[in-house]
């Protein structure tokens, strides 16, 4: 049996890690010298309600080996001979270190064993590894094996398109994505910068003016880049308000003739600490380039 395991950045829904079984190695967030795991001690809208109230920025923190290493237990323990671990991008955290660790820990624990551990560096951020996460849960439904998982992530991994903007410029500067200079043409002209992913790092590929011309933005691209035959579902995430979410999806649907799964999900507390309230993103399976 092959057992799938992620870190808490994925921010795939309750509904979605029951159904394929997905364990998650959270994330922690220090909010004013309190420690707390993401999904587990705190919820994405208990954050944006305490937001106001935060004396100074929040930190957060890459989940440590042992917490990997207590899942890949818990999954021998249950019957699994193989483990893949999908991690956000190691250009943007240590947790794809962290789980290379806790994999030679596994080891260096249980010397005899013959179950197949495999890392993955998703080069994704927050529902860009979600989305490889429900396409290789999809795939083991359809009788792939352990290695054509494997083949399936490295192989896919960086054509996974990535869009996200913010509603507050703030946040961005703060995470060191955006300078002082920018931020401030961009509140003059109501700029909103659209973000997706280069080499592993989160970069600034447009700006737009205003919601509206962001949403646009989504779908002009979505219809240029979509790999048809990969993409058979598109996640779109928010983190505050859902009715961006579901303006976006609507779009989708009049706009486009995309027949597969849109899933709404929120962005959970690690992700939202850097792109703060109002931010929208969209996840799918681009065509090579």
């Amino acid at each position: 049996m092959i057992k799938i395991i992620a870190d808490s950045t994925c921010d795939l829904s309750q509904e979605i890690l029951d159904k394929y079984h997905i364990s998650l190695a959270p994330l922690t967030i220090d909010i004013d010298g309190k420690v707390y795991r993401d999904k587990i001690d705190i919820k994405t809208d208990e954050f944006f309600e305490m937001l106001g109230e935060i004396q100074k920025p929040p930190t957060t923190s890459m989940p440590s080996p042992a917490e990997y290493v207590s899942i890949m237990n818990q999954a021998v323990e249950d019957g699994h001979t193989s483990i893949l671990c999908i991690c956000m991008s190691s250009g943007t955290s240590g947790s794809y270190q962290s789980a290379v660790i806790a994999k030679d820990f596994f080891y260096e624990e249980n010397p005899e064993s013959k179950v197949k551990v495999y890392i993955v560096d998703s080069k994704c951020m927050s529902q860009g590894s979600g989305w490889l996460i429900i396409k290789s849960a999809r795939l083991l439904e359809n009788g792939a094996t352990f290695d054509e998982l494997v083949d399936f992530n490295e192989a896919s991994k960086t054509n996974i398109k990535h869009y996200l903007s913010v509603d507050d410029l703030n946040h961005l500067i703060r995470s060191g994505r955006l300078t002082n200079a920018s931020a401030f043409i961009g509140k003059l002209f109501r700029l909103k910068p659209i973000m997706s992913m280069k080499k592993g790092k989160g970069a600034i590929v447009a700006k737009e003016i205003g919601r509206k011309k962001v949403l646009e933005h989504y779908v002009r691209e979505f219809v240029k880049r979509n790999d048809d035959n990969l993409t058979d579902f598109i996640i779109i995430g928010y983190t505050s308000d859902i009715k961006i979410a579901e303006n976006l999806r609507e779009k989708i649907i009049q706009e486009t003739d995309f027949a597969g799964d849109i899933f709404i999900m929120q962005m959970g507390v690690a992700v939202g600490t850097h792109v703060g309230p109002g931010a929208i993103s969209m996840f799918f399976a681009e065509k090579a380039s």
